[in-house]
């Protein structure tokens, strides 16, 4: 895979995996408002991006085709983890992004650039740490 083609299609994974998160975390809002509702939102649209991007990123992205609940949860577990330090990124731009403007659109703008930083990072990290055995990861493109 070329560099074009990793970048976009990192790029356009990470914007579906950011259009479930933000779906999610409205449907979560749509039941109530206070903080509770909105860490719950913020958790679910989380964890919802995050099965997206893992599921995408490892086929597509990485050429793992490893299988088995053995190989799936070392991994899983490993990119989650790398995923908390890139996932204080994006609450901490979406929750300052709201505390700031106490707007929807505006926390979303929050959420949206917080997880375009992390997305990076996150790259980075599960090149180096997660799917290690891909040709990627070991010196092909990126």
């Amino acid at each position: 895979m070329t560099l074009t083609q990793l970048v976009l299609r990192y790029s356009t994974f990470a914007v579906l995996a950011t259009l479930a998160n933000l779906a999610m975390q409205r449907l979560v809002l749509g039941q109530g408002r206070g903080a509770f509702i909105f860490a719950a939102a913020v958790a679910a649209g989380t964890l919802t991006g995050l099965v997206i991007k893992y599921v995408l990123d490892k086929r597509w992205i990485f050429a793992d085709l490893g299988t088995g609940l053995k190989d799936h949860g070392r991994k899983f577990t490993l990119y989650t983890v790398m995923g908390l330090v890139t996932t204080m990124i994006f609450w901490g731009s979406e929750t300052a992004f709201w505390l700031i403007w106490r707007s929807d659109v505006m926390r979303e703008t929050g959420a949206v650039l917080g997880l375009a930083v992390g997305y990076v990072v996150k790259y980075q990290l599960d090149r180096r740490y997660v799917f290690t055995s891909s040709a990627l990861a070991s010196g092909g493109a990126a």
